[in-house]
């Protein structure tokens, strides 16, 4: 069965994380399939609306570690890449459902959705400090915005965990709700959506978003340039290291 499962009806695409054993952590094949799926959907009269969820005890873990090393994202053309330029460009509504832990990109997609749906198990981190990188999705702009400088510097700088109350009160989150519920109230919301002009949809969520829109892929590129540069340099070579030797990582010579 596919890591990722692609299912639409009534309207709505629904993209589900499907690696629970591995908490839903993403590998390169993972992102393609990804940006497949929305890149198809861009022009598909059959999706009006997009749904994003995981499993009720994990919604994802972010990157798999031992595939991202083995094969780190090169240029702009990587499936990471193409996943987030697809998420952040994407026309129509995008809805998540976040139940469980949301870890570095799981936490940062949702910044580029429309409504986001958490259970109260839900708990977000963006910790790219701690593994020597720097933010992605164009965090280091979004967070700030949404959250305000201080609130993203505790998140971003620290990158500890931050749970579903947290999120709904600076924003990221809609509504938080039972864990067994959320993806069933994210497809109703999503639904909904379906169910409306599709050209005002899109016309809606153009103009929302288009006084920022340069400037936030202009910050992806750029987040993109730092973070594989990074990627390369003793920080995170130690970081990955001591994750896949289960210690604590050793920062005090690098």
């Amino acid at each position: 069965m596919s890591d990722i499962l692609v299912h639409t009806e009534a309207g709505v695409m629904t993209l589900t994380f499907n690696r629970v054993d591995k908490k839903n952590s993403i590998t390169s094949a993972m992102y393609a399939t990804l940006a497949d799926a929305l890149d198809g959907a861009v022009n598909d009269a059959a999706v009006r609306a997009v749904l994003i969820q995981g499993d009720a005890t994990i919604f994802s873990a972010g990157n798999d570690i031992a595939d991202f090393l083995h094969a780190p994202p090169a240029g702009e053309n990587s499936p990471v890449f193409r996943f987030l330029h697809g998420i952040a460009s994407f026309p129509k509504p995008i809805v998540a459902a976040v139940c469980g832990p949301a870890v570095g990109i799981g936490t940062t997609l949702l910044f580029h959705c429309d409504l986001v749906y958490a259970g109260d198990n839900a708990a977000f981190s963006m910790p790219f400090v701690n593994l020597g990188l720097c933010p992605e999705a164009a965090s280091s702009m979004l967070a700030p915005q949404m959250f305000g400088y201080h609130r993203a510097a505790e998140a971003l700088l620290l990158g500890e965990p931050f749970m579903a109350e947290a999120a709904l009160e600076v924003g990221l989150v809609n509504r938080v709700v039972p864990p067994t519920e959320a993806n069933a109230i994210a497809q109703v919301q999503a639904r909904k959506l379906a169910a409306k002009p599709i050209t005002a949809l899109i016309e809606t969520k153009r103009l929302m978003k288009k006084a920022q829109q340069p400037a936030l892929l202009e910050r992806m590129d750029e987040e993109g340039r730092s973070f594989g540069r990074m990627l390369r340099e003793p920080a995170a070579r130690e970081a990955f290291t001591a994750f896949m030797e289960k210690r604590r990582p050793d920062f005090s010579r690098v």
